[in-house]
């Protein structure tokens, strides 16, 4: 193991010494139990996330600017300096935890094939690109690229993973090792094997194929869950799913082992965004009923991204041990709530362009967040605010610092 500077330790240190000090905040305690009140269905208050940040144009005062020199030290300090700006400047619902997470070494999760693909920035600083991928999948015999994974640990990397952090953090805070908290997200692969036009096309010129292919890719997944389990690699508890807090009274089951935990005593998420624009009735034979045997594994589902589902929620509840799902900016906010009741959580998508746009309009803000909360009152719909994907503030970082504010003002009145 390399040496680590000494000057890369004193900032680490320094910055962990706030963290910690975050964590022991009372307030993290009030929100963990907030959210396991809207978990449970029984909320005291809609929560606010703000996720997926546009990290490249949030730097104020040099905070976010990393100073160490070792390239581990460096990661991080990139974790510590955001969550702390986080903390002080957009104080939502999230939660800092009186720990430090090492990701355990876990290799072989791949399926024998990469994207191959173009890409064209947007900003040169931005990691948002513009992407064109190259369809791999013509025909029937492009099936056998696929490849059943072979999970393994490399139980030394994690050691010496852990080692190094025990150096850095030891008396200051916490070290813990954690493994994987898998998603089912079929179609996200088979847009960037394909390219999303090609893919679409072949659900009806070639449904035989894409049956196939999704047949192929729902045994690998149970296969990479099997192995993961068996293994002890799964993530021990949630904290977080899918930028929503995951903390919750009905997980795990009883029988737990923190040391081999077991699907169903964690939560998963599901997606198939490029799926949007296909009927119900397709979205259900190519996504709901292929995928609902790898749901029905886990303990809790939160289902959806970026795509509306308000056509769709017929099927979307057909989904085994679901929970949340995702309405994004593109929904119906009236169909949604309507049709979940209190029976899901609405894990409502504010519009990100609202802090994208030219002028910056709080008003506007405002009344967008009031009419979620609206609707979702008067349909008896528990529901959240997970501001994400947001590509650009215009290098105006308050535009988020003000969203987090009007945001929990609405969430707490």
């Amino acid at each position: 193991m390399n040496a680590i500077p000494a000057s890369d330790k004193k900032i680490i240190r320094e910055l962990a010494e706030q963290i910690a000090q975050a964590a022991a905040l009372p307030v993290m305690d009030e929100r963990r139990g907030l959210w396991r009140r809207l978990n449970a269905l029984k909320p005291v208050r809609p929560m606010v996330i703000i996720e997926q940040v546009c990290w490249c144009e949030m730097n104020v005062n040099d905070e976010l600017t990393l100073r160490c020199e070792n390239p581990e030290c460096r990661e991080y300090e990139r974790w510590m300096r955001k969550t702390l700006y986080h903390h002080r400047h957009m104080p939502d619902d999230r939660v800092i935890e009186p720990y430090m997470v090492v990701n355990k070494a876990i290799t072989g999760n791949t399926m024998g094939i990469e994207a191959i693909e173009e890409t064209l920035p947007t900003d040169e600083a931005n990691i948002v690109l513009s992407r064109h991928y190259t369809n791999q999948f013509t025909c029937m015999e492009d099936i056998e690229k696929l490849k059943m994974p072979v999970i393994s640990h490399d139980t030394a990397e994690t050691e010496r993973r852990l080692a190094v952090a025990h150096e850095l953090f030891d008396g200051v805070i916490d070290v813990r090792a954690e493994g994987d908290c898998p998603g089912v997200s079929i179609w996200d692969n088979i847009s960037m094997w394909m390219g999303i036009e090609n893919a679409l096309y072949a659900l009806t010129d070639e449904p035989e194929m894409i049956h196939a292919l999704v047949s192929r890719m729902a045994a690998i997944y149970s296969s990479m869950f099997d192995q993961l389990e068996e293994q002890g690699l799964l993530c021990p508890t949630h904290t977080m799913v899918h930028c929503s807090g995951a903390w919750t009274d009905e997980l795990p089951k009883d029988g737990y082992n923190q040391e081999k935990p077991r699907l169903k005593d964690i939560w998963t998420c599901g997606l198939a965004q490029m799926l949007g624009s296909c009927s119900p009735k397709m979205f259900n034979e190519f996504e709901i009923e292929p995928c609902a045997p790898l749901f029905e594994r886990f303990g809790l589902v939160y289902y959806g991204c970026c795509e509306s589902l308000d056509n769709k929620l017929e099927y979307v509840k057909n989904i085994p041990n679901l929970r949340k799902i995702s309405a994004s900016p593109w929904s119906n906010q009236e169909m949604f709530a309507e049709q979940i009741g209190g029976e899901y959580v609405m894990s409502r998508k504010p519009n990100p362009a609202l802090v994208a746009f030219e002028s910056f309009d709080v008003d506007l803000i405002r009344a967008d967040l009031m009419k979620t909360k609206e609707i979702c009152t008067r349909c008896g719909s528990p529901f959240e605010f997970i501001l994400k994907d947001i590509s650009t503030v215009r290098y105006q970082p308050q535009r988020l610092w003000e969203w987090a504010e009007i945001a929990m003002e609405v969430a707490c009145s």
